[in-house]
Parts: structure tokens; C-alpha cells; sequence
């Protein structure tokens, strides 16, 4: 049932709700805030966090080689397909038996969602997102990558996968270069 308000009932009630809408902005007003100086000041200020999902890579063992096995879960599991794997089957020297060996495996970065669903199907933890961010290009075939013929240095700035420079709020990152 619909209650029926006085003409000053409305006034009051819009008074309340502007009042509201009112302390929520000046609430907001004297928060501290950061500004990032961008591109400017990136390698000294800029903070991107370590859950950031960048791009793909290959986790690499002590001695260089990488964890992929070929078994192409992480190709199954994406859902637009901007992972592509290619392998043969050979023979083992010390075993004797066959296995799968790697022959290429191709990452379209222009089309990755970044939805770690591969990421989360890899049994042999092999892949991972890091949080390098920086991938612009006039060239879209540059997009994809590689990932066993690479070996991921750790981005372009300085201190990228630890999370870049330290996170400071209420403060003006204005340092220079």
C-alpha cells in the first residue's frame, strides 16, 4: 500500500537524501590522494601490485630449462584460444619410453583475456602472470610470443615483479627520474 506523504513531507525527505549525498562527497573531498606521474616519473614512483596479471611466462628451472610438459591443459582451458602448443612424441634417452616434447609454444597476448583460467589448470605449475604491463606496440604480430624460445628478464622498469616502487598514499609522487 502506497503511503501518502504531505507536500512537506517530500521537502523533508529530499532535504535527508541531499544532506546525505552531501556528506558522502565531502567525505570523499578531504581524503588524501596519490597521483602517479605517468610515464614522466615511472621509474621511481610508479607502483603496480604484484597480483597485477601482465603477461604471461614460463617458470624456468635452477638450470634455465622450463617446467612445460606439453600435456596442453593450459591450451584446453582458455577459453578464446590465444594459447597454442605444438609438440611430438619422442624417445627418452635414459628411460627408454616415449614422451611428449615441446616444440612451440605460442601466446597471442593481444587476444589473452588475463583470466588465469591456464594458469589455475597447469598441473605442473609451469606458467604464471607477471605484473609487467608495459606491452604497447604499432605491431600486433609482435603480440605473440614465444614463451619457450624467451627467457623472461623481469620487465622493463626496475623492481617490477616485487611490485615497483613503494606504494605511498596521501602523498604526491612527483620524483624525477
Amino acid at each position: 500500500m502506497e503511503q501518502n506523504k504531505s507536500y512537506f513531507g517530500e521537502i523533508v525527505d529530499g532535504v535527508k537524501t541531499l544532506a546525505t549525498g552531501m556528506k558522502v562527497t565531502l567525505k570523499e573531498y578531504f581524503t588524501a590522494k596519490s597521483t602517479e606521474q605517468y610515464p614522466e616519473n615511472r621509474k621511481t614512483t610508479l607502483h603496480v601490485a604484484k597480483r597485477h596479471r601482465g603477461r604471461l611466462v614460463f617458470k624456468r628451472n635452477d638450470d634455465g630449462s622450463y617446467k612445460c610438459t606439453a600435456c596442453t591443459l593450459c591450451e584446453k582451458a582458455c577459453p578464446n584460444g590465444t594459447i597454442k602448443i605444438a609438440a611430438h612424441m619422442a624417445e627418452d634417452p635414459e628411460t627408454g619410453k616415449k614422451k611428449k616434447v615441446l616444440d612451440d609454444y605460442q601466446y597471442d597476448l593481444g587476444d589473452c583475456m588475463f583470466c588465469q583460467l591456464c594458469t589455475n589448470a597447469c598441473n605442473f605449475d609451469a606458467i604464471e602472470f607477471t605484473n609487467d604491463f608495459e606491452n604497447a606496440t604499432f605491431d600486433r604480430e609482435s603480440l605473440v610470443l614465444h614463451l619457450d624460445k624467451e627467457v623472461y628478464d623481469g620487465g622493463s622498469l626496475p623492481g617490477l615483479i616485487e611490485g615497483g616502487a613503494e606504494l605511498t598514499i596521501g602523498k604526491f609522487n612527483t620524483k624525477t627520474k
